[in-house]
């Protein structure tokens, strides 16, 4: 389970360091691709594979079956770590969550959320607005 919120600094080559607990559970070779709401997400090999699989059973005559796995997939990128424990973020990836300098890594159960430490800081303070609102609906679905 990835769990957790570390602060890192990615280089200016796109680098950036994971921690080494999240290393143990990504693996050698991982997926990083883009996320929702702004930021990117990786997945171990094995976690990548469940959610191809559920992706690949959508219908594919749906138009948003087809936007959802070119979102996903198109953006995909297979990495993996240098002896230093880094592991290079493609540039469109880096565009896409609008990485700069400063940068949160967040465990998320089965993947990382790569987020811009600004975007991250921004929609912490969103989420705490409304997480009662969150909880109380988890409450009615009997989650809570």
């Amino acid at each position: 389970m990835l769990i957790g919120e570390f602060n890192h600094n990615i280089d200016e080559k796109g680098r950036l360091t994971i921690p080494s607990k999240m290393r143990h559970e990504l693996g050698e070779n991982f997926i990083i691709t883009k996320g929702l709401d702004g930021c990117l997400f990786a997945y171990s090999i094995n976690e990548w594979a469940n959610f191809e699989d559920k992706l690949s059973v959508l219908p594919s005559g749906r138009k948003e079956t087809r936007e959802i796995q070119r979102f996903f997939f198109s953006g995909a990128s297979d990495v993996s770590f240098d002896k230093q424990g880094r592991v290079l973020i493609p540039q469109n990836l880096r565009d896409h969550a609008g990485l700069s300098k400063e940068v949160v890594i967040a465990g998320v159960s089965k993947r990382l959320e790569i987020w811009d430490k600004e975007k991250w800081d921004n929609l912490d303070e969103d989420s705490e607005k409304s997480i009662e609102d969150i909880a109380e609906e988890f409450g009615k679905l009997g989650i809570y």
